[in-house]
């Protein structure tokens, strides 16, 4: 019989944003998991290829098995935050964003009790209200049997950016429209910086943890 899933929590944060060229960027800026604070990035481009921009072999190797990819990098990730302004460096990538004063959104998303928030039966309540409001879901399955939740704890506006994808510049920030298609999670559609707690759960039946991808780099 199979055992009881896994359960790997990160803690961080989820920044997302369109451009005006159809580049979109979804930024995971984990302060806190499994594999110790790290960042990592993926970008879907506007003819639909998707990239992982990872720091490690062994963080690569689990986002990879997770969500869904035409292409990964191992390269390092670098996040600078002072205050409202972020700056992130990764592989082809340059992106500096600022945020702006929390809404209503945030400030409700703030007055829940973060254990509540990070416990995945508090996600049969909220993902109605995230498909709704924000177009995204926060519970639901992902690659190799996993499945996720998402607990928000904050919410932030990017009001403004700036984007540079393999040299060129990808215009002004955009709604993150199409939804980028890496997981069932996607990130809200006006672009956002978004704190987290997010749960994987890993079936102990599926067998050792997963191998280089194939067509990783």
């Amino acid at each position: 019989m199979p055992g009881r899933p896994t359960r790997l929590r990160f803690e961080g944060w989820i920044v997302g944003t369109g451009t005006a060229s159809g580049t979109r960027v979804v930024l995971g800026h984990w302060t806190r998991s499994p594999f110790g604070r790290f960042s990592d990035v993926m970008i879907e481009r506007a003819d639909g290829h998707r990239l992982l921009l990872a720091p490690s072999r062994r963080t690569a190797d689990f986002i990879a098995a997770t969500y869904a990819f035409d292409e990964v990098e191992v390269t390092p990730v670098v996040v600078r935050v002072e205050g409202r302004r972020w700056e992130i460096t990764a592989g082809p990538l340059e992106l500096r964003l600022t945020t702006g004063r929390r809404g209503l959104m945030g400030r409700l998303l703030r007055a829940v009790p973060a254990p509540l928030a990070a416990r995945p039966a508090w996600t049969v309540l909220t993902d109605p209200p995230a498909r709704l409001l924000l177009g995204v879901r926060t519970r639901g399955s992902a690659g190799g049997g996993r499945r996720e939740w998402y607990g928000a704890l904050d919410l932030l506006p990017v009001v403004s950016a700036g984007t540079v994808y393999d040299g060129r510049d990808q215009g002004p920030p955009a709604p993150v429209l199409p939804p980028v298609r890496f997981g069932f999670g996607s990130t809200p559609r006006t672009p956002s910086a978004v704190r987290v707690v997010t749960t994987v759960a890993i079936p102990r039946s599926s067998g050792p943890r997963p191998r280089r991808c194939p067509w990783s780099r």
